[in-house]
């Protein structure tokens, strides 16, 4: 499996680098791991449902 990096993640997903450690540091990315101080993130991870958002 690859692995990306935050910086990489927010990019894709269009959202900071702060959010994708928030959202990591919360369980919130599913398979995502630290290593040392940085997160490894599955490339194929999927940006979760921000719930603060309203349909």
């Amino acid at each position: 499996m690859k692995y990306i990096s935050t910086k990489v993640a927010a990019e894709k997903w269009g959202i900071s680098v702060r959010r994708v450690t928030l959202l990591c540091n919360q369980g919130r990315i599913k398979a995502a791991y630290k290593i040392g101080t940085a997160w490894a993130i599955p490339g194929n991870a999927e940006k979760p449902i921000d719930p603060r958002k309203s349909k």
